[in-house]
């Protein structure tokens, strides 16, 4: 069957026009509430100061983006915000319209607003995150261009695919396992064998290849670099069994991402889940057997198939520790099979408590988001959005910093926020070891001088690092500059009475100066060690 086309709207009420309220009220939220930046917000500032095919376990994709929008707006966090919800407002635009052609207008809003049920997107994506955010997106365009194929196949269809599977694997590695286990589903379903056998099918590889080949004989070449962070992510310490802590761990994280949305469903729904109902507003039937037919089936391959796999990485591969963000671009979906499954849920009286429902959640998360800074200040646990970069800033540029000069930071987050106070200044990190690495796992400081002084000796640079304890002395030891750190102790910017301040140390290096009327046999400006 076919549903009847989405009614007119007018502009104020709209979906597109709920979507981008949304959007900039979170935009707004974030640039009011502190210039600091979290992790992933830190090192998209550091990374997008390069174009480079690879970043340390991460593809390039967001970076890329990233760094062209920094040239339009500049590095700041209206920037680094705006590009993440953009991208998050076109997922759920994506979702909205992969499920019109599915379902009623109104459950199609359900299935789209229902991500924001799903904490991986509901909170952290708002949070922090950067690459999942990405792959979630490309996820969901992948769907809609493939159900877009499966009703009406074309050349150009293909090579929309081709590309956007190219893109996936360019915005974060488990995109492979998305891609393996959508294909899987279509190739073992008579009506995605047809479509592949299409006129303009062959696009689809020739175009993904393309696109990946560059990067991926980048990652040939760095992938201990590129995939050892991840393998030692995926490991976790126990008494249990491997697959005993692999199988709790799978099963706890499929709860996180999905748990919430089947509990309000069902308040809401109860026994319209299986009691199915004919949807309302059916427009005249179809000639041939409709969209449904084909899709519910590959909906159903697709979810046999990815637990499948998900049950051989742990069994098969040793994955041991699984996070609910990572499984959540391959279940953002599951909203909308759900609604297409039981499409008459649109006409339920349950609908108005489920969107009433929808519409406070997202509302709450954003007072959450918008007051949580303060909140963690004045319960005594100041997170990095307290900290006091602008006040930072002025005291370097008081201490004679130029602005322009480069900075070696002490971790990502400091580097990627002085990268934005200062954005004429190329920024770079030498990460200040642990007190209780021996030997030093980082290297010294000396590491760090011979990048920064290449320009010789009249070189001027800063070094700052951040927390307690100071770093140690060979950290800040390079031959010819002073060894002393000037400590500076600033409050936070929301903390309760009696929280002790943030401790910043830095050296700043200006340009030395050039030696009296020589000696021949000094010709070395700088002073030996």
């Amino acid at each position: 069957m076919s549903f009847a086309p989405p009614p007119r709207w007018s502009p104020w009420m709209h979906p597109l026009a709920w979507c981008l309220l949304w959007m900039l009220a979170h935009v707004a939220s974030r640039v009011a509430v502190s210039p600091a930046l979290e992790l992933d917000e830190a090192e998209q500032a550091l990374w997008s100061q390069t174009l480079a095919w690879g970043y340390g376990s991460q593809p390039p994709l967001y970076t890329w983006l990233q760094a062209g929008w920094f040239a339009l707006l500049g590095p700041s966090v209206l920037a680094l915000s705006s590009l993440k919800f953009m991208l998050l407002g076109l997922t759920l635009v994506l979702v909205w319209r992969t499920a019109l052609p599915l379902m009623p207008e109104r459950a199609a809003l359900w299935a789209a607003a229902s991500l924001l049920l799903i904490p991986a997107m509901g909170w952290e994506s708002l949070r922090d995150l950067t690459h999942s955010v990405l792959l979630t997106c490309l996820v969901a365009a992948t769907w809609w261009a493939l159900l877009r194929q499966l009703r009406q196949p074309r050349p150009a269809g293909f090579a929309l695919l081709g590309l956007l599977l190219g893109l996936g694997m360019l915005s974060k590695y488990s995109f492979a396992l998305f891609a393996a286990v959508l294909g899987g589903a279509l190739l073992s379903l008579p009506a995605g064998r047809a479509l592949l056998r299409e006129r303009g099918a062959w696009w689809l590889p020739v175009l993904a290849l393309l696109v990946v080949l560059p990067h991926g004989l980048w990652l040939l070449e760095h992938w201990q670099a590129a995939s050892a962070p991840t393998m030692g992510k995926l490991q976790s310490v126990g008494d249990q069994h491997p697959v005993v802590r692999g199988v709790l761990s799978l099963a706890k994280a499929v709860l996180a991402n999905l748990l919430l949305f089947a509990l309000l469903a069902l308040v809401a729904f109860r026994s319209g889940w299986w009691r199915p109902t004919p949807p309302p507003a059916v427009a005249e039937p179809s000639p041939g057997p409709g969209l449904s037919d084909s899709v519910l089936p590959l909906f159903g391959r697709y979810v046999l198939l990815l637990a499948l796999a998900l049950a051989a990485l742990v069994v098969v591969g040793g994955v041991t520790h699984i996070k609910g963000r990572w499984l959540y671009p391959l279940l953002c979906t599951v909203p909308l099979m759900a609604f297409a499954w039981r499409p008459g849920l649109a006409g339920h009286r349950g609908g108005r408590l489920f969107g009433g429902m929808l519409l406070g959640m997202a509302v709450l998360v954003w007072l959450a988001l918008s007051l949580r800074v303060w909140a963690n200040g004045q319960r005594g646990a100041p997170d990095e959005l307290n900290e006091p970069v602008a006040a930072l800033a002025g005291a370097l540029r008081a201490a004679g910093y130029d602005g322009r000069s480069p900075i070696v930071a002490g971790d990502a987050v400091l580097a990627g926020q002085l990268r934005l106070q200062f954005v004429q200044a190329p920024v770079s990190v030498c990460k200040v070891p642990a007190p209780q690495a021996t030997p030093p796992t980082e290297p010294p400081a000396g590491a760090c001088a011979v990048e920064v002084l290449r320009g010789g000796a009249n070189q001027r640079w800063l070094q700052v690092a951040r927390g307690a304890p100071q770093p140690p002395s060979g950290w800040w030891h390079t031959p010819a500059l002073p060894t002393t750190a000037v400590t500076l102790e600033l409050p936070y910017l929301h903390a309760k009475a009696g929280q002790p301040p943030m401790r910043y140390q830095f050296l700043w290096h200006p340009a030395l100066a050039a030696p009296p009327a020589a000696s021949p046999r000094s010709p070395n400006p700088l002073p030996s060690p």
